[in-house]
Parts: structure tokens; C-alpha cells; sequence
């Protein structure tokens, strides 16, 4: 029997997916981050199809939503968007820290994977953190830096008195480089990496996971540990079709 337990790991609301006769044996688990204005709940699909396949899965809560949600307006949500991702990456090293202390991961099977924003932080974490085996990035962009300027140029156009200067635009930019795996594609180390991404999406670019794909298996000796699964006509939302093709690559991969 498959179980959701909702659980706090250092003030982190997560839920915790696994089969209930394994739920204290350390399992191949993987972490998945949800999209900007999702939630942890979102993506319970994915989690149960998983754990139908001996994973546990952790669905945490992103800073500002779900049970992290604040009395804030969506344009001052906005505007926090890479504070979001940069708090991803301490709460992801806080929920693996937590696996290991519990016994709960088999050793060097710890995947990562996310959904828009939460692809975006996968992205971003694969340069900080050697331990994470697997990652699956859907619908999310290796290429930080490069999104966040086109974001930033969006929100200019959008937001009367835009409230950030040139040169704190700047100083963040800098900032983002050191998470920017497209700008450090050694920190690949071969690690198997799923991509998914719908061509018409309005939201993310395509094109800047794609040509990351394309930059990257020329750094994979085994090129089948780097995946991308294109979608045509599919805008920025993932298919089921996505999902069960990342579970079943997922199997073989972590």
C-alpha cells in the first residue's frame, strides 16, 4: 500500500510518498521540486507512480508556497523569484541531510527533479551538490543567467517603476552565475539527465533547454545517460505522456 505521510523536516512541510513495507528501509529516493505558484501536492502523480516502483519520494514546499504561502502580492512574489530558488538549494541539502541521518537513502541514489521553477533549481543544484545521482528537468532551463535577463526584461515592460536598479540588476546576475549550469558543464560529471519540454512553451524558452542538451552530450562518454523528450504543440504544462516516460527512464537510471 502506497502512503502520503505530510511531515515537517526542519520546518520544511513535505510530503513523504512510499510504500508503507518499506517506509524505514533505505530506498533510491527521489526529490521533487514544484513549478512557481504550484505546490507540493501538484505533483503527487508522479510520487505514486514511483513509489509503485520501490522509490520514496519527497514533495517538499517551495519559501512562498504552498504552507509557506505569506501575505504577499503575486508581483511581490514575482520579484522574489531566484530568492525562491536560492532557498530550493539549502532546503534541498537540509531534506538529504535528513535521508541520510534517518537511513532512509540507499547510498548514491539520491535523485532530483522538478517541475518549471523546480526544473530551474535542479539545474542550479547539479552545480553545488556532487551527491545528487539523477536529475530530471522538465519543462525547467539550464541557462539561468540567460532566463534571467529575459525575465527581468519582461517584468520591466510589465511593471510601472521598475524597483530594482541597473547595478543591483547586476550584482544579482553575477550572483546567478555561480548556479548557472550552462555556464559549468564539467559539474555534469556524466551524471544521467532527463529533459522534457513542451515546443510551444510561452513561458520557459525551449530552446533553452534544447541547445543545452545539445552542448551537453558532447561532455557524455555514455550518451544514453542524457535524455531529451521534445513534445510538439505542448505549451507549458506537463503531459502525462511526460511523466510515465520520465518514471520508466527513472527506473533505469537511479
Amino acid at each position: 500500500m502506497i502512503i502520503v505521510n505530510k511531515e515537517y523536516w526542519n520546518d520544511i512541510p513535505i510530503l513523504h510518498v512510499v510504500d508503507h513495507e518499506k517506509k524505514d528501509t533505505s530506498l533510491p529516493t527521489l526529490t521533487y521540486m514544484h513549478g512557481f505558484t504550484s505546490a507540493k501536492e501538484h505533483n503527487l502523480p508522479i510520487a505514486y507512480l514511483l513509489a509503485e516502483k520501490g522509490y520514496r519520494v519527497i514533495l517538499p514546499d517551495c519559501l512562498l508556497h504552498g504552507e509557506r504561502e505569506e501575505e504577499i502580492s503575486q508581483a511581490e512574489r514575482d520579484m522574489r523569484f531566484f530568492d525562491i530558488v536560492k532557498q530550493n538549494l539549502d532546503d534541498i541539502e537540509t531534506i538529504y541531510e535528513e535521508l541520510v541521518a534517518k537511513q532512509l537513502v540507499e547510498v548514491n541514489r539520491f535523485g532530483l527533479a522538478g517541475t518549471s521553477m523546480g526544473g530551474i533549481t535542479t539545474a542550479a543544484a547539479l552545480t553545488q551538490f556532487s551527491w545528487i545521482n539523477t536529475a530530471g528537468i522538465l519543462m525547467g532551463s539550464p541557462k539561468l543567467t540567460t532566463y534571467a535577463n529575459q525575465l527581468i526584461e519582461y517584468t520591466k515592460r510589465k511593471v510601472q517603476d521598475f524597483p530594482i536598479s541597473d547595478s543591483q540588476i547586476e550584482f544579482m546576475l553575477e550572483d546567478l552565475k555561480e548556479i548557472d549550469l550552462s555556464l559549468q558543464l564539467d559539474k555534469l560529471f556524466g551524471r544521467p539527465l532527463f529533459f522534457w519540454h513542451g515546443e510551444d512553451d510561452q513561458v520557459v524558452p525551449f530552446d533553452h533547454a534544447y541547445e543545452f542538451y545539445e552542448e551537453a552530450i558532447e561532455h557524455y562518454k555514455n550518451p544514453e545517460n542524457i535524455r531529451f523528450l521534445k513534445e510538439m504543440k505542448r505549451g507549458h504544462k506537463v503531459s502525462r505522456f511526460a511523466i510515465v516516460e520520465f518514471v520508466n527512464w527513472l527506473e533505469y537510471r537511479l
